[in-house]
């Protein structure tokens, strides 16, 4: 006797609510067969029906009043001071989307604030104080439509700015196109993508450049690939992406990534990540040489020709298959 019930979870539900629904559907799932094995005197069924006007929003078809539009604000900080050094951290988000089978749209904003203090003192005794500022501002609107099962096109225009980037203004419109070599509709599954971008920057900077800039108009280009395959063994998925300056191909950046999370056998298990990028395009460094404190504290972006960052974990669990119990004393 085949049978799927269909069941939504309100966005904003607890793990408690919507492990309290799920069991709900497995009850209503099993009660057939639980009266085809005769245990059906055992069951008592009551029918709740409140006179509210409003339709069960479990077997009907509601309209949505937001239209299928998310807003999320946030604020985050952090303070950290001992006698010799003080940092604090503030930094807040505001974004609206809208996401549909046909359509993704979205429009984000963020600011942050930093701030180090360091009280050094030589052997001489004398006392100095290094004062860090860095600051991020970064407005962000995309658009996103589906052509079809394989193709898909969009833009991105987005304004920032960053002091560690030496970018006192930076606007940014981006826009290409994608396909996918499987189905969209599996890609809980696998996905393959290939995209190529055009984009176009206008710069305004804080320092002098490298080459003597302080504004420009940049025209460039990308080309990105993205695999993945999500099975019951785990997950992997590998990225990589080529970016260049139209105007001399020599400025570019390469980078690529991965990710596995594989169960090996039983509970054993592995995962890695793994990024790595050659960079030749950091144009917007200023001219002037970093000093001892730049390069110590992080104050602004160093010339660098690479970066690379790695993760990795092993995990094994053994013992009893039944121990699920879940016991919060002393959390």
């Amino acid at each position: 006797i085949p049978d799927t019930l269909r069941f939504n979870t309100d966005p904003n539900a607890t793990d408690f609510e919507e492990r309290d629904l799920l069991i709900k559907h497995l009850k209503l799932g099993l009660t057939p067969f639980i009266v085809r094995a005769g245990g059906g005197s055992d069951i008592a069924i009551e029918m709740k029906k409140e006179n509210t006007g409003k339709k069960d929003s479990v077997n009907a078809i509601t309209k949505d009043p937001w239209n299928y539009w998310v807003f999320r604000i946030s604020a985050n900080g952090y303070i950290n001071e001992d006698q010799v050094y003080k940092s604090s951290r503030f930094s807040g988000n505001l974004s609206a989307n809208r996401v549909t089978e046909e359509l993704k749209v979205g429009f984000e904003a963020f600011a942050g604030r930093n701030r180090d203090y360091y009280n050094l003192e030589d052997s001489a005794g004398n006392k100095e104080k290094v004062v860090i500022k860095n600051e991020d501002y970064n407005f962000q609107h995309y658009l996103i439509k589906s052509i079809n099962d394989h193709w898909s096109w969009g833009y991105e225009a987005t304004l920032s700015r960053s002091t560690f980037s030496n970018n006192k203004n930076r606007l940014m419109l981006r826009s290409g196109i994608e396909y996918d070599i499987f189905p969209y509709k599996q890609v809980n599954t696998k996905f393959f993508t290939i995209s190529y971008v055009l984009d176009a920057r206008r710069n305004v900077y804080y320092d002098t450049t490298l080459y003597d800039k302080t504004n420009e108009t940049l025209f460039g280009q990308a080309l990105e690939a993205t695999v993945a395959f999500r099975q019951k063994w785990g997950s992997v998925s590998f990225g990589s992406e080529y970016h260049n300056y139209l105007h001399d191909w020599k400025y570019f950046n390469l980078s690529v990534n991965g990710e596995i999370d594989i169960r090996i056998t039983g509970g054993l298990s592995v995962n890695v990540y793994t990024y790595a990028a050659l960079i030749r395009d950091q144009i917007y460094l200023p001219k002037d040489q970093a000093s001892q404190d730049d390069v110590l504290t992080r104050r602004r972006q160093i010339a660098s020709n690479y970066s690379f960052y790695t993760s990795f974990g092993l995990n094994y669990r053994f013992g009893s298959r039944l121990n699920n119990f879940v016991n919060p004393r002393f959390d």
